[in-house]
C-alpha cells in the first residue's frame, strides 16, 4: 500500500483539468467544508503568493485564524498550506489524505486533491478566515468553488497560453472568472483594455472593483517605505521586507483585500495591518540565501516575472558579474524571458528542474547564444549551483531563475551543503 504522500504524488501523471465538477461533487458529499468560514480568491498572472501571504500575516496580526493556500511548494508539500503561519503537520497531511482518498469516487488530479484537503483542514480547524491562491486562469480552477468575500486580479501577462488563450483578453476573461455576483474585486492590472475588460465583468455580475491608480494610490518614499492611500483609510510609512518595487505594488493590492473584508465584518486596527505587512515571510522571491558572492534566487517564469526580475537587477543590486542559473518548464515562453535577462549577464549555467515538465537544458543554447557567449550546460541543478559558485568572486551575483520548482531545488540544495 502506498504512504499517503506517495499517493499523492502519482496524481501528478494526471493531466490539468479546467472544470469544476470532479471537486465541485466531492466537495458537496463532505456539506461543502470550504463554506464554513470567509474566503478570499487571490488570482492573476504574478505575485498572487505574495498578495496572498501578506493579506495572511496581517489577518493573523489581527487576533483572526486564518489560512492560507498556496502554490506551488519549494521543497516540501505541507507549504501550501498553512494555519497563522504554520505548516499542516505531516501527521495531520497524512490523515487528511488518506480521508479524502477514502471518499473520493471522482479521478481528483494533484491539484484538486490538495484543494480538497485544504479545504477539509481548514473547517477541521476552524479557521475565520481562508486566503486562496488560485492554481491556474481563475474560472476553472479548483479554487473557484467558494463564494469569496474578495477577489483578486493581481496583473494579467502571458502565460499558460495553451490553457488560457493566447491573448491577453483571454486570459483576462478567464482569471475575471473568479468575480462572483454582487462580490469585490480588487485589481493592480494596468493595461486599459484589460482595466475595462474586468470593470464590464464587474458591472453585469453587479460587483464592486477598486484599482490600484485609481480608487487605491500608493507613494513609495527614498528610505524604502510607503504610503497608502486606499477606499477609506490612509497607511503612513508601511515597510516591506520583500525586495522589488513591485513587492509594494502588492502589498497595495493586498492593503485594498483588507479594506474591503472590515467592510465586511473582518477588520484589523491599524497595528496588526502594520505589523502584517512589516512581518510577511514569502521565499524564492528576490530571495538573497548567501553573501561574497550573492547567490539570489527568484521563481520568475514568465515574461512579465522576468521583466520585473530584470529591472530589480538594474535598480536594486551591485555586483561585479552576473551569473545566470537559468532552468524552465516546456511550458512557458523561455525565449522572452531569456530575451529579457540575458543582456544583463556575464555568464550562463543552463539547467533543468527534476520534472518530466523541464525544458532540456540543451535545447536552450540556440536562444540563449542570441544574447551571450559565455554559456554552460549542467544538467542537475545542484551541480549547476557548485559551478556557479566555483566560478564566481566574492563582488559576483548568482541569480537562479526560470521556475519555482528549479528554486526549490537550490534551496534545498543549498539548505544541505551549508548546514
Amino acid at each position: 500500500m502506498l504512504a499517503p504522500v506517495e499517493h499523492l504524488d502519482g496524481l501528478k501523471r494526471l493531466d490539468i483539468r479546467f472544470s469544476l465538477d470532479p471537486i465541485s461533487r466531492f466537495l458537496e458529499r463532505l456539506n461543502n467544508p470550504q463554506n464554513a468560514y470567509g474566503t478570499v480568491l487571490v488570482g492573476g498572472t504574478n505575485g498572487k503568493g505574495s498578495i496572498a501571504a501578506m493579506v495572511a500575516s496581517a489577518l493573523s496580526h489581527g487576533s483572526f485564524r486564518v489560512g492560507l493556500y498556496t502554490s506551488p511548494h519549494l521543497i516540501d508539500v505541507r507549504e501550501r498550506i498553512r494555519i497563522d503561519g504554520e505548516m499542516i503537520s505531516r501527521e495531520d497531511m497524512d490523515a487528511w489524505i488518506e480521508i479524502v482518498k477514502a471518499h473520493s469516487t471522482e479521478n481528483l488530479t494533484y491539484f484538486e486533491f490538495l484543494t480538497a484537503v485544504a479545504f477539509l483542514y481548514f473547517h477541521r480547524r476552524k479557521v475565520d478566515l481562508a486566503i486562496l491562491e488560485v492554481g491556474m486562469g481563475g474560472r476553472l480552477d479548483a479554487t473557484n468553488v467558494v463564494s469569496p468575500l474578495v477577489s483578486v486580479v493581481s496583473n494579467i501577462s502571458l502565460d499558460h497560453t495553451e490553457y488560457l488563450g493566447r491573448r491577453l483578453e483571454e486570459i483576462a476573461w478567464e482569471k475575471g472568472g473568479i468575480i462572483k455576483n454582487g462580490g469585490v474585486c480588487i485589481t493592480a492590472v494596468k493595461q486599459r483594455r484589460l482595466q475595462e475588460l474586468l470593470e464590464e465583468i464587474c458591472r453585469t455580475r453587479g460587483a464592486t472593483i477598486y484599482s490600484i491608480g485609481k480608487e487605491i494610490k500608493i507613494n513609495t518614499h527614498p528610505d524604502g517605505s510607503f504610503s497608502y492611500r486606499g477606499i477609506g483609510m490612509r497607511y503612513d510609512n508601511l515597510v516591506c521586507p520583500l525586495r522589488g518595487r513591485h513587492q509594494i505594488e502588492n502589498a497595495a493590492v493586498a492593503l485594498g483585500v483588507i479594506e474591503a473584508l472590515a467592510m465586511k465584518g473582518f477588520g484589523v486596527d491599524d497595528d496588526a495591518v502594520f505589523k502584517g505587512i512589516h512581518d510577511v515571510k514569502w521565499e524564492g522571491r528576490l530571495e538573497v540565501i548567501k553573501h561574497s558572492p550573492t547567490v539570489l534566487l527568484d521563481g520568475a517564469h514568465n515574461a512579465g516575472g522576468a521583466s520585473t526580475l530584470a529591472r530589480a537587477l538594474r535598480e536594486e543590486f551591485s555586483y561585479k558579474k552576473l551569473i545566470f542559473i537559468f532552468g524552465v518548464l516546456k511550458d512557458k515562453d523561455y525565449k522572452a524571458m531569456l530575451k529579457k535577462l540575458l543582456p544583463l549577464g556575464d555568464r550562463l549555467i543552463l539547467t533543468s528542474p527534476d520534472t518530466e515538465r523541464a525544458m532540456p537544458a540543451e535545447a536552450l543554447l540556440p536562444v540563449a547564444k542570441q544574447y551571450l557567449r559565455r554559456i554552460e550546460v549542467v544538467k542537475n541543478s545542484r551541480e549547476a549551483l557548485k559551478r556557479a559558485l566555483s566560478i564566481a568572486d566574492q563582488n559576483d551575483l548568482i541569480c537562479v531563475t526560470g521556475s519555482l520548482y528549479l528554486i526549490g531545488e537550490i534551496k534545498k540544495a543549498f539548505s544541505v551543503a551549508f548546514s
